[in-house]
């Protein structure tokens, strides 16, 4: 089965198409939350809610990748509180993976 030739505006219109759903998502819940009325229960919630999704996104990864992502997370949370630099916290775990990749992990 071929897929038909989407011509020379294919690529533009996937693009524009994209950023229009990505538009429509981000603005529904903006909307939506006008209808919430912001209660402290609610204020708590959405103060935890970063922490919750870097935690639901992370961990499956762990899991996957194994011991060496574990390490390399470990190593880039302690830069972070050492440094307060996202930059320097990049830098290391990415180094600590590599590291232990390379020593067979």
């Amino acid at each position: 089965m071929t897929l038909p030739d989407p011509g020379p505006w294919g690529a533009a219109f996937v693009i524009l198409a994209m950023m229009l759903a990505t538009y429509l998502c981000r603005i529904s819940g903006v909307i939506m939350m006008g209808f919430i009325p912001l209660t402290p229960r609610v204020r708590r919630g959405l103060a935890a809610l970063p922490g919750s999704i870097v935690v639901a996104t992370v961990l499956p990864l762990i899991e996957r990748l194994g011991f060496a992502a574990a390490l390399a997370l470990i190593a880039a949370i302690g830069s972070m509180v050492l440094k307060r630099s996202e930059l320097l916290a990049l830098v290391v775990g990415m180094a600590t993976v590599s590291a232990a990749r390379a020593l067979g992990f």
